[in-house]
């Protein structure tokens, strides 16, 4: 008597053992290659799964992804049961997205040494706007910039500024300093009480979470302000 051959699917398996739920509590890098791959794919063929699918293509390939990646669409279509036509472009395509973010230049962070450079970051995006904006740059501690966010526009008060998402976009980034820049349309770079009251707040709550507010840059098409330079921080 033939005994048929019990295969479990993916769903069937323990949950931290699925490559998606896997990927969700461990990360990316806990994974196989042949999970990885198996989550591009989604599924197997009736007789392995889309893990055991997975392995025999790179097995096939001698484990080498860079081998893997020479494989054409056709061959992959044509020696694997179950990997259709758009499953092979999947697989291709993030082979060549691997290819490409390794020949790709990490992105020259920008450090700020002084309210010129705090300036020149945001001189062109601000300068000529006919409205004030609030922007905040988040920085490392070589006060290397990590990002810039548009915090409010339309006016400085109390009201427009929310500093609990300056606080949060902060901590997100795991950022170590905040400095903060707005523009004045009218040309007058002399600070509002509003001003003033904005960047003690914003002063006083980061130092809570030990993240220091290094400049408040207020600028315009003629120049800029800055509180670090007459010592106000």
């Amino acid at each position: 008597m033939n005994e048929k051959k019990e295969r479990l699917s993916i769903k069937e398996w323990a949950e931290e053992d699925r490559p998606r739920e896997k990927m969700l509590q461990k990360g990316a890098s806990a994974l196989s290659d042949a999970e990885l791959i198996a989550i591009l794919i989604g599924s197997g063929n009736q007789e392995e799964t889309a893990v055991q699918l997975s392995q025999r293509i790179l097995h096939a390939s001698g484990n080498n992804l860079n081998t893997l990646s020479k494989r054409s669409i056709k061959e992959l279509t044509t020696n694997f049961k179950g990997i259709g036509e758009a499953k092979a472009i999947t697989i291709c395509a993030a082979l060549e997205l691997g290819k490409r973010r390794s020949s790709s230049e990490v992105p020259r962070q920008e450090q700020i040494l002084t309210s010129e450079n705090a300036f020149r970051l945001f001189h062109d995006q601000l300068c000529d706007l006919p409205h004030e904006e609030l922007w905040i740059a988040l920085t490392n501690t070589q006060n290397k910039v990590i990002r810039k966010v548009k915090v409010s526009q339309g006016g400085i008060n109390q009201t427009a500024v929310d500093i609990r998402l300056i606080l949060k976009a902060a901590v997100e980034s795991l950022a170590t300093g905040i400095i903060l820049c707005h523009n004045h349309p009218s040309g007058n770079l002399r600070p509002s009480s509003q001003d003033d009251t904005l960047t003690e707040k914003v002063k006083q709550s980061a130092r809570l979470m030990d993240i220091h507010v290094l400049d408040h840059i207020i600028l315009s098409d003629k120049g800029y302000y800055s509180y670090a330079d007459e010592g106000r921080l």
